[in-house]
């Protein structure tokens, strides 16, 4: 099994807390459903609605891959130590397949937070986004929206974003676009 950095150790810790909606330590399908309710309600989303039926498709898809891979146990369950494990081994494998699957589940958020289909967001867009979907604090959300911005226009273009969350997964550097995208990482 590849060796992970401690960086990237403390980046996996983080985003499995993202994915552990109801933080009783294990990621469920549950999870992945609260999660997409929550986003569409944040932006105003009726349930069945075109756009957050296609994240929802695509959310729980990523979760039958995930459990497929990562729940050693066959409990229906993963938690945080089957997630670092599923990932070293491959859950993402190159740059080239994360794209494969993650650039549709990009574009399917983005037609669902994105108001006025423009391919950026603006820092409210944002702060609803990461707040609904991933529980993210205020706080955090606008400092990540601050670093993201990177040419001051107020708004994150769809591209910036795809490469803060390639960086977030691929990156070594804790300078990089991705190293804040979920926030600040706990210090190790």
């Amino acid at each position: 099994m590849p060796e992970i950095s401690g960086f990237l150790e403390r980046k996996l810790a983080r985003r499995f807390v993202t994915y552990d909606t109801d933080r009783d330590g294990f990621v469920e399908r549950e999870d992945f459903e609260i999660a997409v309710r929550r986003l569409g309600t944040a932006f105003g989303r009726e349930e069945g609605a075109a756009d957050l039926e296609r994240l929802r498709e695509l959310a729980l898809g990523l979760w039958e891959h995930l459990v497929r891979v990562a729940d050693t146990d066959g409990n229906g369950r993963i938690d945080e130590g089957e997630y670092r494990v599923a990932f070293a081994a491959g859950l993402l494998v190159t740059p080239a397949s994360f794209d494969a699957g993650y650039i549709p589940f990009l574009d399917a958020l983005m037609d669902v937070v994105d108001g006025d289909g423009d391919g950026r967001l603006t820092r409210d867009e944002q702060v609803r986004w990461t707040g609904a979907l991933m529980g993210m604090p205020e706080g955090d959300a606008r400092e990540v929206f601050g670093r993201l911005d990177r040419d001051g226009d107020g708004l994150i273009h769809r591209d910036d974003l795809l490469e803060a969350i390639r960086g977030y997964y691929f990156d070594e550097d804790p300078h990089g676009p991705g190293a804040w995208l979920l926030g600040p990482l706990d210090h190790g």
